[in-house]
């Protein structure tokens, strides 16, 4: 059995947010949450989001996620959340829906997703309710679908044999993804977080993705830097810098 030192060093290791969103928590009733966030790879390729969530009556929350990639796309989803418990128990369910439009090369494509999600404190999980501060562990799977005719462009390797992601879009017709978050409250202002990102596209097929970033009080606002590292499949290593609003 680790010891509690040991524990707590593994953890500061892998914890180092990548998933900005409550995942299975409802907002609080008028609460609003304000995420802004960049990503660039080392090939040059990059994404833009804005994200946010507004909680509404009965453990409901509605959201919206906008973005823009040097792929020549650009999306804005509506979606709404609905918690399944009842706030008692150690566990956190929910479901969601959205729909949303993507712009592809002067065409608008229709977007349609699904998701449920899982999730517990550490204050629930038996190797982790002692660490100090304190944080939580989540499952979010979600399947997005665009409804387009419109055939993949023709990909050929670079001389390194790699395939590059400026010859794929960055919204295929389905797209499956779980991403695993584990965050940790380090400090009263400081958050370490990893997010396993897992990924099965009709185009490129399975890919595997893990997110780590530091997230740090900065004023009225929250910092978040961090790095995307490639686990199998395409891509390539990335880094993201966010910032983060909540009143």
């Amino acid at each position: 059995m680790l010891r509690k030192p040991a524990l707590y060093l593994t953890l500061l290791l892998i914890l180092q947010a990548c998933m900005a969103h409550a995942g299975p928590w409802s907002r609080a009733e008028g609460e609003v949450f304000l995420s802004l966030s960049a990503e660039r790879d080392r090939d040059g390729n990059s994404y833009t989001g804005l994200y946010g969530e507004y909680g509404m009556r009965s453990r409901q929350t509605l959201g919206f996620e906008l973005g823009h990639s040097n792929a020549g796309e650009s999306s804005a989803l509506i979606w709404w959340q609905r918690a399944l418990d009842d706030g008692d128990g150690p566990n956190r369910f929910a479901i969601s829906s959205g729909i949303g439009v993507l712009e592809r090369d002067g065409k608008l494509v229709g977007l349609a997703q699904v998701g449920a999600s899982w999730g517990r404190g550490f204050d629930t999980l038996p190797w982790l309710r002692d660490v100090p501060g304190g944080g939580w562990l989540a499952v979010d799977a979600r399947i997005k679908l665009a409804n387009s005719d419109d055939e993949e462009p023709d990909r050929t390797p670079d001389e390194h044999g790699r395939w590059s992601n400026r010859q794929v879009y960055n919204t295929p017709k389905t797209t499956v993804k779980t991403d695993v978050t584990l965050g940790w409250h380090a400090s009263s202002s400081m958050m370490l977080i990893n997010q396993l990102r897992l990924e099965d596209r009709d185009d490129t097929g399975f890919a595997a993705k893990l997110a780590s970033s530091v997230v740090r009080d900065i004023g009225p606002a929250k910092l978040e830097l961090g790095v995307v590292m490639k686990l199998s499949g395409e891509g390539e290593h990335a880094v993201k810098i966010g910032t983060w609003f909540k009143f």
